[in-house]
């Protein structure tokens, strides 16, 4: 798929957004009250612009050029999007900071990457200012997304480095800078992923690679009629520090939908929703598999009259999807007086699922393609491919269980592992999945070694396995190295745990 030539980077995404849907609300978040959070409070496109260009301003204030790099460390919120935005405006690489990394990884992405400005959340600060007497050769300042308290804002001018709440910040910038051209070529991120050993990898991701992501998004939901509109809302939970989520965010923005954030704690997550109503959710396997817990815990504590019912009415709309039915065709009525309990459970307006991350069981796609009266896609990537590069089509019932066909930004073939037994031209096809195409990443950053060792003559070896199936779907069956990926998406290595566990001493 070709991509449009005066769409050069996600600046041009947001700010085309701003132009046309100036008065849609782009992000929103719950106000609190007391300590008790209440409804959504909103920002329109235009306010959000207002915003972003001033914070774009304060950065370059602060002598800080095109082509640097900027940090930003905290839960999804308004601020968070906002900083990237600026960034994105002044040419500006953003550098996310996520938690599960650990305390030492943040430190080493501040100092490898050298960033220069972190944006940080209040309660984060503290994480910051740990790791401060090492990052202070590249980092001039600190921006809280909200205040600044006076003793950590001492603490951090004792080592060199400026504070600011994210008010005083953005008071600096007053100055128009000319903005700078925007290449597809050019860094639009750099993405650290924990890896398998040693230090996080620096994924390099150009502004090409986040276009033909968000390309690819809209390509795919034509294909089920389900693309995102203007008149939808999107629940912002999965970290903005994943590619995932970030892509699904551009996506949003181009469209001039909706953004509401958590509000950061999980026991609220269901009450978010609830107060929220997305359109549009998003998930990793193991918060599908709470769902479907908790869906069938409820069930299963009903009378016997309405277990019999629940399990005809499934049986029922699973017998006629399967028969090619889509889903909103294959049992209205049940939809209706049965499984519209389950929809309103998730705010009553939800008509998209994505899961991504890590593989989603093939029972728990079923139940949610059959009983929340939504349309549900799986699909498989990497931070490397920029999210998606196999997606399933929603209403093709024979894909479950795999990871659907390739995207139509990208190319794959299976390469033979015969160590392990996996042909790529046997009659049935196993290999090593490898990548080239629109989405894919640069590079890893300052590790040129690394990066020519997953290379070969322009295609990615993404360490996977996988197994074409006879109606051009992939299935991931087996990881070439000794790794794993949990159900939330994060990488653990056998070899890790092993030396971690032998060095236990039994009594």
């Amino acid at each position: 798929m070709d991509l449009p030539q005066d769409i050069q980077s996600p600046w041009d995404l947001f700010s085309g957004a701003v132009k046309k849907y100036p008065t849609n609300r782009m992000v929103g978040q719950r106000q609190v009250t007391d300590g008790k959070a209440g409804e959504y409070v909103w920002q329109t496109y235009e306010e959000v612009c207002q915003k972003v260009m001033r914070i774009g301003s304060a950065i370059r204030s602060l002598g800080v050029e095109p082509g640097a790099h900027c940090g930003i460390y905290g839960s999804n919120c308004p601020e968070w999007v906002m900083a990237m935005q600026a960034c994105n405006s002044q040419g500006i690489c953003y550098v996310p900071l996520y938690d599960t990394l650990g305390a030492k990884a943040v430190e080493f992405i501040m100092y490898h990457a050298e960033i220069s400005i972190a944006f940080v959340q209040e309660s984060k600060i503290k994480s910051i200012l740990a790791v401060l007497p090492k990052c202070t050769a590249h980092l001039r300042a600190i921006v809280s997304f909200g205040d600044f308290a006076s003793e950590m804002k001492a603490e951090a001018e004792r080592l060199g480095v400026s504070c600011f709440s994210w008010e005083e910040f953005s008071s600096m910038g007053k100055q128009d800078y000319q903005l700078p051209n925007k290449r597809k070529e050019d860094i639009c991120t750099i993405m650290y992923t924990s890896g398998t050993t040693g230090d996080p990898k620096g994924v390099i991701i150009t502004n090409k690679a986040i276009v033909a992501g968000v390309m690819t998004t809209e390509h795919l939901l034509k294909e089920t009629d389900k693309v995102i509109t203007e008149e939808d809302s999107y629940f912002s939970y999965l970290p903005l520090a994943h590619i995932f989520d970030q892509v699904i965010e551009n996506y949003c923005i181009s469209k001039g939908a909706s953004i509401g954030f958590w509000q950061g704690d999980i026991r609220y997550l269901m009450e978010d929703v609830q107060v929220m109503k997305p359109t549009i959710f998003c998930g990793v396997p193991r918060v599908y598999d709470r769902i479907y817990t908790g869906i069938n815990m409820k069930i299963q504590s009903g009378g016997m009259i309405a277990r019999h019912l629940f399990q005809y009415a499934y049986n029922y709309k699973l017998a006629n999807m399967r028969k090619g039915l889509k889903q909103h065709e294959a049992s209205p009525f049940f939809d209706k007086i049965v499984f519209s309990k389950i929809k309103e459970g998730l705010g009553g307006r939800i008509r998209l699922m994505i899961a991504g991350a890590a593989p989603l069981p093939g029972q728990i796609e079923e139940f949610m393609r059959v009983t929340t009266c939504s349309v549900v896609v799986q699909g498989y990537g990497l931070t490397e491919s920029c999210a998606g590069c196999f997606t399933s089509i929603a209403n093709i019932f024979s894909m479950i269980g795999t990871v659907g066909p390739p995207v139509t930004t990208i190319e794959a073939r299976l390469e033979s592992v015969p160590e392990m037994g996996y042909d790529a031209l046997s009659d049935t096809p196993r290999g090593e999945i490898c990548l080239r195409g629109h989405t894919m990443f640069s590079g890893y950053y300052k590790r040129p070694s690394l990066t020519e060792e997953v290379f070969s003559d322009g295609w990615f070896h993404t360490g996977d396995i996988g197994e074409w199936q006879s109606n051009g779907t992939m299935k991931i069956i087996d990881r070439k190295k000794n790794i794993f990926k949990l159900s939330q998406g994060e990488y653990v290595a056998v070899e890790v745990l092993e030396r971690a566990y032998l060095q236990i001493q039994y009594s």
